[in-house]
């Protein structure tokens, strides 16, 4: 990623604790998030209060106190825990005279630096035009606008005064959104198009789910490495948060012939911005088709309950419900657990571990091909076609050759065992 070879931009980071959530948990990942953005928390401020200032967010004292820092430390950008109003934003700004940016803006900005492919970035870019529609005419969009490239190298800053500059501003983001909207419908085709290919072929599918970080990229390549089609195909793996933002589909073939498709989707964070969630529904679309998900989690963390809750509610905010789901903890390697350990639908693992590896894939197995029958077929031998067809698509586990022919027990799908009636002896 080119921003890491940017010295890290020091900000102070500032959240409000009104006693709703893990407020704790939270400024933890928002100190996470910063770093993701490359950049140092110089400093970090928190309050206690009941609500939000209408205003200001904070109150009139820590507002004093955020004022002091800035000065003293010289540091010109601070970080809130939340999303704030365009006039929280306007106000701090103008008592602090630093740059705000609040948690929404922040995960925003590390998206747009992590998109890679079109599709990424045009989600991305949806996204923070949405966010920018309600903050016409405060400091943040002049970043968005150069992120965007919003309003055709000027933004939409400082281009007029009173309500009328605004309404064209706001015309001028809308017929960018719905043009973005339009492209990214194209690409969405494409995709669904693909993904429709792929179910013809009656692979069963099975998406990577959960929090960002949590290490669902290398349990991809380890599986990849191990059955995968081609290892060489390895997928994007680094320790920060949102180091891949694009789906990933890999096919994968086991020993017995079997064949399923894996795919490694976005991770999710608490507070995910809903403009994000909305805008990635094309991407998550491979969890929300799949016949099975693994829900990959950092055993490791002490936040690894809540980090969960955060995914369960993320994805029945796509609308994924119903679809049988193995809870793989993994990172297992950095604590004091046993693994592989399994109980029922759940995993304690390493994705480094190739025994790890093994016990995952038997647990998928039992889920996606749980629909395999062992049949015993009589093929006539003048139909070696068949036989050859059998040797190459499936799992043969016995053959014996009799006067009428090659006798085989065969593991088959329900379908294909339909298909082969015929030829079944008892």
């Amino acid at each position: 990623m080119d921003e890491t070879a940017i010295a890290p931009k020091e900000v102070i980071i500032a959240g409000l604790n009104t006693g709703a959530g893990n407020f704790e948990y939270s400024m933890e990942e928002l100190a996470n998030l910063v770093a993701a953005n490359n950049m140092i928390v110089k400093e970090e401020v928190r309050q206690k209060l009941e609500r939000p200032h209408p205003g200001t967010y904070f109150g009139k004292g820590k507002i004093t106190e955020l004022a002091e820092i800035v000065a003293s430390e010289n540091v010109d950008t601070i970080v809130t825990n939340d999303e704030l109003t365009a006039s929280q934003i306007r106000n701090i700004e103008s008592a602090t005279k630093a740059s705000v940016l609040d948690r929404t803006a922040l995960i925003l900005d590390i998206f747009a630096n992590r998109a890679q492919t079109r599709e990424a970035k045009l989600q991305v870019q949806i996204a923070q035009l949405q966010y920018q529609l309600p903050r016409l005419h405060t400091s943040v969009n002049q970043r968005l606008d150069q992120q965007t490239g919003a309003g055709g190298g000027g933004g939409f800053t400082n281009r007029g005064a009173g309500e009328t500059q605004q309404e064209m501003d706001r015309r001028t983001i809308n017929n960018q959104i719905k043009h973005l909207k339009g492209e990214l419908t194209d690409i969405t085709k494409a995709a669904d198009t693909q993904r429709t290919q792929r179910e013809k072929n009656g692979l069963p599918t099975v998406a990577l789910v959960g929090y960002t970080n949590a290490g669902k990229s290398t349990t991809m390549n380890g599986l990849v490495r191990k059955y995968g089609l081609n290892e060489d195909k390895q997928v994007f793996e680094k320790n920060m948060l949102f180091a891949t933002l694009d789906t990933s589909v890999r096919q994968i073939n086991l020993p017995d012939q079997k064949q399923f498709l894996l795919s490694d989707t976005v991770g999710f964070v608490s507070k995910l911005p809903h403009g994000l969630v909305e805008a990635f529904r094309s991407t998550l679309a491979e969890a929300a088709n799949a016949d099975l998900l693994i829900q990959v989690v950092d055993y490791s963390d002490p936040n690894s309950e809540k980090m969960m809750k955060t995914t369960n509610e993320a994805l029945k905010a796509i609308g994924v419900t119903d679809i049988p789901m193995i809870v793989a903890f993994n990172k297992a390697d950095k604590t004091e657990a046993k693994y592989p350990s399994r109980e029922g639908m759940q995993l304690v693992y390493s994705a480094r571990d190739d025994a790890s590896l093994d016990e995952l894939i038997t647990m998928i197995r039992e889920q996606v091909f749980k629909n395999y029958q062992t049949v015993t077929l009589l093929i006539p031998f003048d139909q070696g076609n068949i036989l050859n067809f059998l040797n190459e698509k499936a799992h043969i586990l016995e053959t014996e050759y009799v006067a009428e022919g090659t006798k085989i027990t065969v593991e088959l799908t329900d379908e294909s065992a339909q298909r082969f009636e015929k030829y079944r002896v008892n």
